[in-house]
């Protein structure tokens, strides 16, 4: 994997030349984020050798290479999932690669069922903690020039960060809950039985995706921030029926409050 990984930085750097120092990852629905900032460089997955490619309606797949507000970032306009048919070491390829830029901080993005019955459909949630019912991309053997065989994920969502994101979310005045989230594997959505496990378990809302790749950039001594939109209630929670399609909806109905939270706090981190 870490042939693949420089083999496909290889290949960008042949078509980009650009030193991001924060990198993002947009989630189901929420890649017009990547159209509010002052752009520069795109690049389709399709255009990187060994790039695994996203399948999944609502993610572009491709690199977005910018400013916001002077901040050098690299935007993820559509991620990789394992459902896809992609090994957890596969679906976390371009996390590693974006780290390998040079980024020294990632948001993490996505569209997610609540749990809890304070998270209702429009609201964002910051991860506080995380649950993973996907195996760990850190299975097999362990390169070193990444990170220790064991790392240790007490802090995995940066506290400081964390603490950036409460600030930015006053200042531009969105309210920002907190909570432990919980990767599924997908792609189906979750029984309502799975859901009352997930609730036992702790978890306050669950998704698809996000949970391996923070366990990724924590392995490669990158600090994380995790933000969850609330696109519906968890399946057995209320009386409609989940479908993507839905989920893409709602997602954009957040667009530009969670774009007006990420550039925010993309200030306040390039600060520290």
């Amino acid at each position: 994997m870490w042939k693949r990984v420089e083999k496909t930085y290889a290949s960008l750097r042949n078509k980009v030349d650009f030193k991001p120092q924060i990198g993002i990852v947009l989630g189901s629905g929420l890649g017009a984020i990547a159209e509010n900032i002052e752009s520069v460089y795109s690049v389709p997955f399709d255009c990187l050798q060994g790039m695994p490619m996203s399948t999944v309606e609502g993610h572009s797949g491709r690199f977005v290479f910018g400013y916001i507000n002077r901040v050098p970032v690299v935007v993820m306009q559509g991620r990789v999932h394992y459902y896809e048919g992609y090994t957890p070491q596969e679906a976390v390829l371009p996390i590693r690669l974006m780290i390998r830029m040079g980024v020294k901080a990632l948001v993490l993005t996505n569209a997610s069922g609540g749990i809890r019955d304070d998270l209702d459909t429009g609201d964002i949630m910051m991860i506080t903690d995380h649950i993973s019912l996907v195996p760990s991309p850190l299975i097999g053997r362990n390169d070193p020039s990444y990170g220790d065989r064991f790392p240790d994920m007490t802090e995995a969502y940066d506290p400081a960060l964390k603490e950036m994101a409460r600030a930015a979310a006053k200042k531009v005045g969105v309210e920002l809950k907190e909570g432990v989230y919980i990767q599924f594997t997908g792609p189906n959505f979750e029984t309502p039985a799975e859901v009352r496990m997930a609730r036992a378990m702790g978890a306050d809302a669950v998704g698809m995706s996000t949970a391996i790749e923070t366990i990724a950039a924590v392995h490669m001594g990158i600090k994380v921030l995790g933000l969850s939109f609330i696109s519906n209630k968890a399946c057995g929670l209320s009386d409609k029926k989940l479908s993507h399609l839905d989920v893409q909806a709602e997602s954009r109905s957040v667009v530009g409050k969670l774009s007006s939270l990420i550039s925010e706090l993309v200030v306040l981190a390039s600060n520290k």
